[in-house]
């Protein structure tokens, strides 16, 4: 039933916010992708959690693509890892809800406001790959040191001292 459950549900967000959906990448088992439109990840998180009961954030993905360059990149995506414990059949399932940013500028509206767990999740992806999360209320270092002058040290063109 989980399956079949997760599948009607992406339908479901598919049908009503279609087209505010990038694309849906994959729906296993268990876990699913979909890649919304940044504009719209406040709307689509908010409808996930009222109507389909994902009431928390596992945690939170940064990733620099920036070499990639078919699927247009070059991006950052960041993945939203959500999960239920309201809805018994949904416990074990992962949705993930995904937007793709510019490399040169990487801004997104937080989640906080939907689930604040997201607080130390969107910070440490702020402090190791530079996405802004807009409306997030304490958006600062949380991994590296205030003095961090660097580029943020998991993006691509990061050179580790001493490592040429």
């Amino acid at each position: 039933m989980t399956w079949e459950k997760l599948r009607k549900i992406i339908d479901d967000v598919k049908e009503k916010f279609g087209e505010d959906l990038v694309r849906e990448v994959y729906v296993e088992r268990k876990i699913a992708k979909i890649v919304v439109k940044k504009e719209s990840i406040v709307e689509v998180a908010r409808y996930l959690r009222d109507t389909h009961r994902f009431d928390h954030v596992k945690g939170v993905t940064g990733v620099d693509l920036s070499r990639l360059r078919e699927g247009g990149g070059p991006y950052i995506e960041v993945l939203y890892h959500l999960g239920s414990l309201e809805d018994q059949e949904l416990n074990d399932v992962i949705l993930n809800i995904s937007v793709i940013l510019d490399i040169e500028n990487p801004t997104v509206s937080s989640l906080y406001s939907i689930w604040p767990s997201v607080e130390f999740h969107e910070r440490e992806v702020y402090d190791m790959l530079g996405v802004i999360f807009n409306g997030h209320p304490k958006l600062e270092r949380i991994l590296l040191p205030e003095y961090w002058m660097d580029i943020p040290p998991l993006r691509k063109e990061y050179k580790v001292p001493g490592r040429g």
